[in-house]
C-alpha cells in the first residue's frame, strides 16, 4: 500500500521531467536544422557585406600611409627640419654667450641696487629710521641679486657649451633625424601589410563563397 503511493507521488514529476527533455532537444534540433538549412547565398551575402564595410577603412589607411611614407623619404622635408634646429640653435647660442643679452642681466640689476644704495643716504625725504629700513632691504636684496646673477651666470656658460657641442655635431644630428624618418616608415609598412592581410583573408572567403558546391 506505501509503496503504491509512492510510485502514484513519483510518476508525475518523472513524466513532466521527461516531458521538458524531449522540449529541449525538440528547440535544440530545429535551430541545428534553421543552422544548416542556410542556403550558400545567405552565407555569400553576409561575408560581402562585411567585406563591403572594411573596403572604405582599408583606402583610407593605404592613402595615409602612402602620404606618410612621401613625407619620411623626403630628404628636402629633412633638410628643412634641420636647417630649422641650426637656426634655432644659433639664435639661443647669440642670447647665452659671453657678451650676449643674458650675460648682461644680473650687472643691470645689480647696477640699478647699487643706485639706490648711493641715493638713500643723501634722500632727505625720510625720516633716519625709514632711511635705515629701506638701505637695509636694498642691501639684502643685493645679496641675493649677486648670488642668483651667478647662478645664472654658470647655468648660461653651461648652457652656451653645450649648444656650440650640437653646431660641431650637426652633420650626425641630421642623419639621426633621418633615421627617426625610416623607423617611421619601416613601422608604416608594417602595419599596412598588416591590413591588407587580414583583408585577404576576408576576400579569400569571400570568393569561396562564390564557387557553385563541389566546383
Amino acid at each position: 500500500m506505501i509503496n503504491t503511493q509512492i510510485v502514484g507521488v513519483r510518476l508525475p514529476i518523472a513524466a513532466a521531467a521527461l516531458f521538458a527533455a524531449a522540449l529541449m532537444l525538440s528547440a535544440n534540433a530545429a535551430r541545428a536544422e534553421r543552422v544548416s538549412t542556410a542556403s550558400p547565398v545567405d552565407e555569400f551575402s553576409k561575408q560581402l557585406e562585411e567585406f563591403q564595410k572594411s573596403v572604405p577603412d582599408l583606402n583610407r589607411k593605404i592613402q595615409q600611409s602612402a602620404s606618410t611614407i612621401d613625407a619620411t623619404t623626403d630628404i628636402a622635408k629633412a633638410r628643412v627640419e634641420i636647417d630649422e634646429l641650426r637656426d634655432e640653435v644659433s639664435t639661443l647660442l647669440g642670447a647665452v654667450a659671453d657678451n650676449g643679452p643674458v650675460s648682461q642681466l644680473g650687472a643691470k640689476a645689480l647696477s640699478h641696487i647699487r643706485d639706490k644704495l648711493r641715493e638713500l643716504p643723501q634722500d632727505s625725504r625720510y625720516k633716519p629710521e625709514e632711511r635705515q629700513f629701506l638701505i637695509d632691504q636694498w642691501r639684502q636684496l643685493q645679496t641675493q641679486t649677486e648670488a642668483a646673477s651667478k647662478e645664472l651666470d654658470d647655468a648660461r656658460a653651461q648652457f652656451a657649451g653645450l649648444l656650440q657641442i650640437l653646431q660641431q655635431n650637426e652633420d650626425f644630428i641630421g642623419e639621426l633625424i633621418e633615421i627617426r624618418q625610416a623607423e617611421r616608415a619601416l613601422e608604416v609598412i608594417r602595419s599596412l601589410s598588416h591590413d591588407i592581410r587580414d583583408a585577404s583573408n576576408q576576400l579569400n572567403k569571400l570568393i569561396g563563397g562564390i564557387r557553385p558546391p563541389g566546383a
